[in-house]
């Protein structure tokens, strides 16, 4: 689940925090990272707890109109919610159920946000789907629900930047994961239907603690780099968020040889793009071009 994009983002959120802070202890620096990336899943895991929390409210709702309906005659309708073979299965789901035993269910002791995301979702078209019947057409409820209450809800936003800073800046690529979560599973599989690992594989883990290593151990010489691709500003006078993306791509072009150095470069222009000034892009993009040529990607071993 967490892929090289997310890391990035958290190589240089924790380079940019050590940086500022002058840390020198590289040894807390990784296992920082390896926190930083353990909360990344466990929020994942959450929003999948999530859909499983609106059922289970639901279900709990329904019980509870029916026992008041049986005093007065009225009629229930079943719930779209209680029968949705996708959120059903979910619930049961044996990956999820391992999670809440090491880490509790988050949803519990937020009952109020659960019931009502439940209402707000009942009043939309997507969930007066006849559900209950076609496995795909329950999962493509689900996804049009979590995109428009789960993906973009400030509430939730706000409940989780209280219980995890981490979160603040993961949710956007997380939800995306959630999202692909639902399209991958498969009826039949039950209750063993696999979640997205924590990693693709060890590469990633080694790519993550290597990445932010070598930045943090060649901090000086990148910035010189840097000074040298631009000399026509006062490096004293470049936002700091530029410098360390910079630093933190120029890490990764020189350490990574199997990845193509236009894809870094690409990569790390769309990091200032989205976390440093309006003109950081094309900045970045010209000055790493620049050391890319200058360098001509010398290959550094890792010690």
């Amino acid at each position: 689940m967490i892929n090289r994009d997310l890391i990035r983002i958290k190589v240089v959120q924790l380079a940019y925090a050590y940086i500022q802070n002058g840390e020198k202890d590289l040894t807390k620096a990784d296992k920082e990272l390896e926190l930083s990336l353990s909360k990344a899943y466990q929020l994942y895991n959450n929003l999948l707890l999530l859909i499983c929390a609106v059922t289970k409210m639901a279900r709990k709702r329904y019980d509870i109109i029916t026992n008041l309906s049986k005093r007065d005659g009225r009629k229930v309708s079943r719930s779209s919610f209680i029968k949705n073979k996708f959120a059903l299965q979910l619930s049961e789901n044996a990956d999820l159920r391992r999670y809440v035993e090491n880490y509790g269910d988050p949803w519990e002791q937020k009952a109020e946000f659960v019931k009502n995301l439940l209402l707000e979702m009942q009043e939309d078209e997507a969930a007066e789907t006849k559900t209950g019947v076609d496995y795909e057409v329950d999962k493509t409820m689900w996804k049009q629900l979590y995109k428009k209450y789960i993906q973009e809800n400030e509430n939730l936003d706000d409940i989780l930047e209280w219980d995890s800073l981490y979160w603040n800046g993961d949710k956007v690529i997380v939800d995306t994961f959630v999202l692909k979560t639902i399209s991958k599973f498969e009826e039949g599989a039950g209750e063993e239907q696999p979640l997205l690992p924590e990693f693709k594989d060890e590469a990633d883990k080694e790519f993550a603690r290597k990445l932010l290593y070598v930045t943090l151990k060649n901090t000086r010489d990148y910035q010189q780099y840097i000074r040298e691709a631009c000399k026509k500003w006062d490096f004293a006078r470049l936002a700091t968020m530029d410098v360390v993306i910079m630093e933190v791509a120029i890490a990764e072009m020189l350490n990574f040889s199997e990845i193509p150095v236009p894809v870094t470069i690409n990569e790390y222009v769309e990091l200032a793009n989205e976390y440093s000034t309006p003109k950081s892009g094309r900045f970045v993009n010209g000055i790493l071009d620049a050391i890319a040529k200058e360098q001509n990607i010398k290959i550094k071993k890792f010690l």
